[in-house]
């Protein structure tokens, strides 16, 4: 047996055009034969088989999930972004299945790492270096990272990006696109072109590592004055396009905070909102990936490393002015008003507040009971989510009044949602409502 099959974590990862396609090739046969077992079994009991249900099931899931983790790139990017995006409305066996995207992502055998670092740093490149180690800290959709000690003593975090990874973006959502299309999960009149345009520019955005080299720095000129918050410093000697490299910050996964004092839960999300509030409404500019594993924690002095500045884009005054409004309308308790805003920020679309606004409506009563709440918010009380999955989903079931949102909206939606499902996780107590006044002004509420 060889090394690579010894070890279930480590597979090369697909580099070419048709390789890659021959991939998804596989990925849509083996759903489809998966789909074909799940309707003969409905009809043996006597069950009339349904398209969604014979596609989501557990299996067909973990296909497309292993499959994904494999190809890594855009293709799992985008299946990252749905895992963390469905936050409660996923079932839980679904939910589970898809986390796999976010904590089991493999890595480079160590030949196809060492012709990426040769490609980049020349074949000499361990003369640099007392220490590289070869495995990797971290694996994730673009990239996987090293730890290295430099002939000068320099403790460096080195991402190092997979090959054929720009390349291939611009298939590879394409080829999700036309995975999403054959399985009917998308109704036939609704346009996705500009977001998979947008997509695609934001994924190449995130494979260049000399961009996120400069909005790394750019956030730690931001956050300087903030002592609840750790940005690495770049290494520019060691920075290609395809390789990252950057000081190594000591820390703990943020998932460890759940077995932490409940003053050091909500510290840590404090933080963290307040960070969004400010990228948001100050800095005009948000790293818009919340995945749990971009924060660490450092737990003898309670700060935050913040990692992965890929995902950051500009947030326009438009978007910011949207959800300001929107913030204001909620904490004066104005239903009309949240729905207005909510519409013309792109929240919701017109069509679905005219087919279903008796349902909206109750939607709406929830988030401001909730918002308006005296003191801390608990994340940790989910009591409230039920009844917005419910109504939410028979909105939902109505494809003629679907509607995608504007890109900036969907980014900074992402960030959001992301951080208060990190605050759940975490089961933080924060008094959102305060931070909120103080940002917009007493005189919403």
């Amino acid at each position: 047996m060889s090394k690579d099959r010894a070890d279930p974590r480590q597979r090369a990862v697909p580099s070419g055009r048709l390789s890659r396609f021959g991939q998804f090739g596989r990925l849509a046969g083996g759903v489809a034969a998966g789909m074909v077992a799940e309707g003969a079994r409905k009809l043996a009991d006597g069950e009339r088989p349904r398209m969604r249900e014979m596609l989501l099931t557990p299996a067909n899931v973990g296909k497309v999930a292993d499959r994904l983790s494999n190809l890594r790139g855009a293709a799992m990017k985008l299946g990252q972004m749905v895992s963390m995006d469905a936050g409660d409305v996923l079932p839980p066996e679904l939910s589970e299945i898809m986390a796999r995207l976010r904590e089991n992502a493999h890595h480079m055998p160590q030949a196809q790492l060492d012709q990426v670092l040769a490609r980049e740093w020349g074949r000499d490149w361990r003369t640099q270096f007392r220490r590289f180690d070869p495995r990797p800290v971290a694996a994730a959709s673009i990239g996987q990272v090293h730890r290295a000690l430099t002939r000068d003593g320099r403790e460096l975090a080195i991402k190092v990006q997979y090959p054929g990874i720009r390349e291939s973006i611009d298939a590879d959502v394409d080829n999700v696109a036309a995975l999403l299309r054959v399985s009917n999960l998308l109704p036939r009149g609704l346009e996705i072109a500009p977001l998979l345009a947008e997509a695609k520019r934001q994924l190449a955005d995130e494979a260049d590592y000399l961009r996120e080299g400069e909005q790394m720095t750019m956030f730690g000129q931001l956050l300087a004055d903030d002592d609840a918050v750790v940005v690495p410093q770049l290494d520019t000697t060691l920075t290609t396009r395809n390789i990252l490299a950057m000081s190594f910050v000591e820390g703990r996964p943020i998932e460890s905070l759940e077995t932490a004092s409940q003053e050091q839960r909500d510290a840590a999300m404090h933080t963290l909102i307040a960070l969004v509030l400010r990228e948001l409404f100050h800095f005009g500019v948000m790293q818009t990936d919340p995945n749990f594993a971009n924060y660490r924690v450092q737990p003898e002095t309670g700060r935050l490393v913040l990692l992965d500045f890929g995902a950051t884009r500009p947030v326009g005054e438009r978007t910011a002015g949207d959800y300001r409004r929107l913030l204001k309308a909620g904490l004066a308790q104005d239903r009309d008003a949240v729905r207005a805003a909510a519409v013309a920020a792109g929240f919701l679309g017109a069509e679905a507040v005219a087919r279903h606004q008796e349902r909206i409506d109750p939607m709406i009563d929830v988030i401001l009971r909730e918002m308006n709440h005296a003191g801390p918010f608990d994340f940790g009380d989910r009591s409230f989510v039920a009844a917005l999955r419910d109504q939410g989903m028979e909105v939902a079931a109505d494809k003629t009044s679907w509607h995608l949102p504007p890109a900036d909206v969907l980014f900074v939606q992402r960030k959001i949602s992301g951080t208060a499902l990190l605050a759940a996780r975490l089961r933080a107590r924060v008094d959102v409502r305060a931070m909120v006044l103080q940002e917009i002004g007493p005189e919403a509420g």
